[in-house]
């Protein structure tokens, strides 16, 4: 099965790292915030409505990521 994005592609995480400038940065954080307020605002309120089991883990992910260090705010 072939490997699907989450939030970001791997070519807008290269991007947010820095690899590619900062107008090509500026330029992904502008197109995820997008998503956010805007895709990702829909799909919270269809898991809420439709699988609330699904939204749980979604949250479970979103505010305990395994492999971050709460004191480093993830950065």
């Amino acid at each position: 099965m072939a490997k699907t994005r989450a939030l970001l592609t791997d070519t807008e995480r290269e991007q947010i790292a820095g690899e590619h400038g900062d107008n090509r940065k500026y330029q992904a954080a502008s197109r995820i915030r997008r998503r956010i307020d805007e895709e990702l605002t829909t799909d919270v309120e269809v898991l809420q409505e439709q699988h609330p089991q699904l939204l749980e883990e979604l949250r479970e992910v979103v505010c305990n990521p395994k492999g971050i260090n709460a004191s480093s705010g993830g950065e």
